[in-house]
């Protein structure tokens, strides 16, 4: 990194942004999202291709590893998150104000910041992995499967960190696409490898999670490629300027997706706990699959959110409210729509989903994985208003709002549904718990849409 002292500019160079500039029609809007709604979805189908080979090659009941590390790299992945999405939510505002000197200073203090923190994490884990076996309720059938599968994931974790920011990042600049294609390359390497480390040298579990270790980096090379090299556009590396309140702004403006991944990896850890005493290994297999389809169907909503909140942030800086009413109305219809086609689409989708991890038909884990991804479906009207609703507060810098959007579809509503609909139901209760919470939630997204609109003169 360098440092950069040119004099600060009061407008940005209309080619460096003229896609965060656009007006956000609808055609606009997906034309912007597109490639990070790609992405999205594509690293989110890393872990199924995990599942895929760990059934097929492996064993379903394998499974039940899989899902049960899942909170420990969700919750180490939330870093990445909340710096990736709360700095860009800062640093696109500073770029519709014209502070490009400022925006590379903080993103080079965030990228760093990030780095360190997720080290850190790596070596906590390295040093006590069966502490984290404990937390995350694994029994002594599972746990040398979980082992084997958490390491080389906790080797390559800042590396995952950094593919996460500059995921984000790269929206910006407007190179979303170069998320997309690595993470198609990586979706496909991740699945060559997976055979290869599996079936050909015989590595296990162990090997499927080094493969998606391998697959999930190649995003964080392309952007520190990038952003070392690519020096004509508005973001680049340069000497960080250190800035207690640019960091405290960032993790504020990121708290909500930050708290919405951290709460998720709790409600997961709570739920593989409450599974082993309702079904057992089987039932936590299940979840897995129910966990998949869910990953790929929600990470559309999740990456239009993303994909359109540093347009939003850009005309909020700029003061442009014109464009904000624009972005904000067409988002919500375009919103309605993808529920709609995504329930759709799931529906006829089960059996499919299933199948592909090989589960027999007829068997006790193969009816529980229908129940469970049947229930989830019904979220999916919802999911997509809520998850936007929390991304939007965050893009106009009002990370509090956005924290309890998110703290309460994730984490509260979602221990509340836990704590009585087992109880109440049984197995099929657990299943309940998600789209409970989602339809919980949407009361909040709206009370919050309406209290704030004066605000922020959005509608």
């Amino acid at each position: 990194m360098e440092p950069e002292t040119q004099i600060e500019t009061t407008a940005m160079q209309p080619e460096r942004i003229d896609n965060i500039a656009l007006t956000p029609t609808w055609k606009n809007l997906m034309k912007f999202a597109l490639p990070t709604i790609l992405s999205t979805i594509i690293m989110s189908t890393f872990g199924v291709v995990d599942g895929i080979f760990v059934s097929r090659l492996i064993d379903p009941i394998a499974l039940a590893a899989t899902s049960v590390v899942f909170p420990f790299l969700g919750f180490s992945l939330a870093i990445g998150l909340m710096l990736g999405v709360g700095g860009n939510a800062l640093i696109a505002k500073k770029l519709g104000e014209g502070r490009e000197v400022e925006s590379r200073q903080n993103f080079s203090l965030i990228t760093v910041v990030g780095l360190v923190v997720s080290a850190v994490i790596s070596l906590v884990g390295l040093t006590f992995p069966d502490l984290i076996m404990d937390i995350l309720g694994v029994d002594d059938f599972i746990r040398p499967m979980g082992l084997d599968y958490l390491r080389p994931l906790l080797w390559f974790l800042p590396v995952f960190v950094l593919s996460m920011m500059f995921q984000q990042f790269l929206i910006t600049v407007g190179k979303a696409h170069y998320s997309a294609v690595t993470a198609l390359v990586g979706g496909v390497s991740s699945a060559v490898l997976n055979y290869v480390f599996i079936r050909v040298l015989d590595m296990g579990i162990f090997g499927a999670a080094l493969a998606t270790s391998i697959g999930f980096s190649l995003p964080a090379i392309v952007g520190i490629v990038y952003f070392t090299f690519a020096r004509g556009g508005s973001l680049y590396f340069v000497m960080p300027r250190f800035d207690i309140r640019a960091l405290g702004r960032t993790s504020i403006n990121g708290a909500s997706e930050m708290l919405a991944m951290l709460a998720t990896s709790i409600t997961a850890a709570i739920m593989n706990n409450v599974l082993l005493d309702l079904g057992g290994a089987e039932s936590q297999a299940a979840a897995a699959v129910m966990f998949t389809g869910m990953g790929v169907f929600t990470a559309l909503f999740i990456g239009y959110a993303s994909g359109v909140a540093p347009m939003i942030s850009y005309n909020y800086g700029k003061g442009d409210t014109s464009n904000l009413k624009k972005a904000y109305k067409n988002s919500m219809w375009l919103i309605a729509l993808l529920s709609i086609a995504s329930v759709l689409l799931a529906l006829p989708s089960t059996n499919l989903l299933i199948g592909i991890f090989d589960i027999p038909v007829g068997s006790n884990m193969y009816d529980m994985a229908a129940v469970a991804f049947r229930f989830t479906i019904a979220s999916f009207i919802f999911v997509g208003f809520n998850s936007f609703g929390s991304m939007f507060f965050t893009a106009l810098n009002n990370g509090v709002v956005s924290s309890i959007i998110a703290l309460l579809r994730t984490l509260v509503f979602v221990v509340i549904a836990f704590m009585t609909l087992p109880a109440l139901f049984g197995l099929t209760g657990a299943w309940m718990a998600f789209p409970a919470a989602e339809i919980l939630a949407i009361f909040a997204t709206v009370f919050f849409f309406v209290k704030m609109r004066k605000k922020y003169n959005y509608a």
